[in-house]
């Protein structure tokens, strides 16, 4: 059977959709689908570190192994992300049996419904089929959201970029802090001309959504090692693909200089003759309070703030903070990733003269549709935080600007 496609919104709040598989489309498809409310099961018997983070945040159900027919039942759509089509033709029969739509990753020829390339501004969303090529709905999708972002200046070709010579190069772009809205536009057009992305583990799954079909997508969460031999090869991995004549872009959380690895992967580059551009990101370490209402710097309130990492406890050899110091300052003290050692980090805080009733926050999955705030004080932070179920990714914000705006 042939024809034009019938273009269709669905509304999928609450209701089952089906993803069978794993691996890097399925990474790229969910996060669009809890975007939209559906109930989601995963269906694969392994699954990226990204999709594993869905699942232990709850955001979905996974079954942990291959495909069965009932999995179909109560589900409004399948989506098939797996690349052997003789598993993803099970599927198809299974879904077409029960008159459900099915998406299919590996044979869009034999799909019952196509994802359309898709570009979000604000409340407005735009979708666009290409009559099976994937790379023309990509271009039109892209004019169209040059337009809506009603962008003054124009948009360089890779050849024209300044300072940037022809063939492989790589961008280290910062995402932002979850949000995908607020990556810059530079470097969201980066990421559409990319051929790799290496993307770390907290950056908004709706961003990887929006990647051209071609596109390899390497999760810098899976390389395996330590993390000192994850982080060679993830060096290895940009300088190679750059070698090849690939654009790269290196997509990390927040900022790429802010307790990121930027740096490093900066010089991996240049010692290899790589040409790099770095585009800054929005650092969660100022954005999640705000976006929870706590400014870090308010007038006659808080001067100054200092951002540290909480990743090493206070009495650990390793740790460079002198917590002693922070104690005695006045102002704002933002931690990140010191969920794990709040306990011992507020402790000493208070040991070293930080009033134990100095207000406090934690903000977890901050700018994101789970945004979680907790409010405190500095000695029943911790206890509070383990009560209430808090996890990472969160940060912790000490200080009277907590309160600054509270009406």
């Amino acid at each position: 059977m042939s024809g034009n496609p019938y273009p269709l919104g669905l509304r999928l709040a609450g209701r089952r959709v089906v993803v069978v598989g794993g691996g890097a489309v399925a990474t790229r498809r969910v996060p669009a689908l809890l975007d939209a409310g559906a109930d989601v099961l995963l269906v694969a018997p392994e699954l990226t570190p990204a999709l594993r983070a869905h699942v232990d945040a709850g955001r979905l159900r996974w079954e942990p192994r291959r495909f069965v027919p009932d999995d179909l039942d109560g589900a409004w759509l399948v989506q098939v992300a797996v690349d052997d089509r003789i598993a993803a033709a099970s599927v198809s029969a299974a879904a077409a049996e029960r008159r459900i739509f099915c998406v299919r990753a590996d044979d869009r020829t034999a799909a019952t419904a196509w994802t359309p390339a898709v570009t979000r501004h604000g409340p407005v969303t735009v979708a666009v089929l290409g009559g099976g090529d994937p790379r023309r709905a990509m271009s039109v999708r892209d004019a169209i959201r040059e337009l809506l972002g009603a962008r003054t200046d124009p948009v360089l070709a890779p050849a024209e970029a300044p300072g940037v010579a022809a063939g492989g190069r790589v961008a280290l772009v910062g995402a932002g802090p979850g949000d995908p809205e607020l990556i810059t536009v530079k470097g969201w057009r980066l990421l559409t001309e990319a051929d790799v992305v290496v993307a770390d583990r907290l950056v908004p799954g709706l961003l990887l959504d929006e990647l051209r079909a071609d596109v390899e997508l390497v999760d810098a969460s899976k390389i395996p090692y330590g993390p000192a031999r994850a982080q060679e090869e993830i060096n290895r991995i940009l300088v190679d693909r750059a070698r090849a004549g690939k654009v790269v872009v290196r997509l990390k959380g927040g900022d790429p200089y802010v307790f990121g690895r930027g740096g490093e992967e900066l010089l991996a580059c240049a010692e290899a003759g790589v040409p790099v551009t770095v585009v800054p990101g929005v650092t969660s370490a100022i954005s999640v309070p705000a976006a929870a209402g706590v400014p870090v710097t308010h007038r006659a309130v808080a001067h100054e703030f200092t951002v540290v990492s909480g990743h090493v406890a206070p009495d650990s050899p390793d740790s460079l903070v002198r917590w002693e110091s922070l104690a005695g300052l006045r102002g704002t003290l933002v931690i990140l990733m010191g969920l794990k050692n709040l306990a011992a980090i507020s402790a000493a805080l208070v040991a070293h003269g930080r009033p134990a009733d100095t207000p406090a926050a934690v903000i977890q999955e901050g700018t994101t549709s789970g945004q979680r705030t907790l409010r405190s004080t500095l000695g029943a932070v911790a206890a509070d935080v383990a009560s209430a179920g808090l996890r990472p990714p969160a940060i912790v914000v000490v200080g009277d600007v907590v309160g600054a705006l509270d009406t």
